[in-house]
């Protein structure tokens, strides 16, 4: 069962119980409203949708995409008549990447067997967006970091703001950038926010805030740190391989027990970021 929200009056998220507990939103006006992200599983998604046409009965007219991963975007085809809005980076991002995922995971499972690639009709490059919803107002400002399309999205009467995944209870920077991330997070910070609606996890109040974000980035500190002793040394993976995530001041139980993979891979991600090589490991020397 999705589990639902009301985070502000006419403003709700949507938390997935099957995938990384991965959220999605909605703003809701008078005569018609919009979502934002979809979520990874066409039921899910479907969920949304009936919540908000079949309850609350008004049409979904805009989607907007914070970012081009598969938990965010693969759900677009499920609201025909609405208006995807995006970055242009997010279109380019998912028009290649996105599908050649798609085409992948139809291979592995008949989970998404209806689902189709629905690219971002309006988008822009630079600056900001913004959107009239009833008597809210939609701000969408442009957070890298995680990846370098992510979006968020301020609902400015209420505070509130749809981080994508710049903001998660663990920074994930696979697809991203540890500076970029830094920087976004900061620029977080003096939004004098009620609530942030992570890409992943619970819901961040007005007191959790500034605290969330001092640990995330003491987390991106602590990682950099050990990555670059890392980098003196002949094997780097062999040391990394030790540094576990509550080493770096997370727990290992985020994201429903995902954060040590994503610490692990943010580990290896980092190294080639910085060194332009994978981290050597003496295993394959040994191979």
């Amino acid at each position: 069962m999705l589990q639902r929200e009301r985070v502000a009056e006419n403003v709700y998220s949507f938390q997935s119980d099957l995938y990384a507990q991965v959220n999605a939103g909605a703003v809701v006006g008078p005569n018609w409203a919009v979502v934002i992200d979809t979520l990874a599983l066409p039921e899910e998604t479907l969920e949304i949708r009936q919540f908000i046409e079949q309850e609350l009965q008004v049409p979904v007219r805009y989607v907007i995409n914070t970012h081009f991963h598969a938990d965010h975007t693969w759900g677009n085809y499920l609201f025909p008549n609405a208006t995807i809005l995006a970055s242009n980076l997010c279109r380019e991002l998912l028009d290649t990447r996105g599908r050649s995922s798609l085409d992948a995971a139809k291979k592995q499972t008949t989970t998404f067997r209806q689902t189709r690639i629905i690219l971002p009709h309006l988008t822009f490059a630079e600056g900001t967006m913004s959107l009239r919803v009833g008597k809210k107002t939609l701000s969408m400002i442009f957070l890298p970091g995680h990846s370098p399309d992510n979006l968020g999205v301020v609902v400015e009467e209420d505070r509130v703001l749809f981080a994508g995944d710049v903001f998660m209870p663990i920074p994930y920077i696979v697809d991203g950038n540890a500076d970029d991330m830094i920087f976004s997070l900061k620029q977080i910070g003096k939004m004098g926010l009620e609530n942030v609606v992570q890409g992943h996890g619970d819901i961040v109040l007005r007191g959790e805030v500034e605290g969330s974000i001092k640990e995330n980035l003491a987390y991106l500190s602590a990682i950099r740190r050990a990555v670059r002793k890392a980098g003196r040394r002949k094997y780097p993976w062999d040391l990394l391989e030790e540094v576990g995530v509550e080493d770096c001041g997370k727990s290992r139980v985020l994201i429903g027990g995902l954060a040590e993979d994503l610490h692990s891979r943010n580990l290896r991600a980092l190294y080639e970021q910085l060194y332009e090589e994978p981290p050597a490991s003496s295993e394959d020397d040994e191979d």
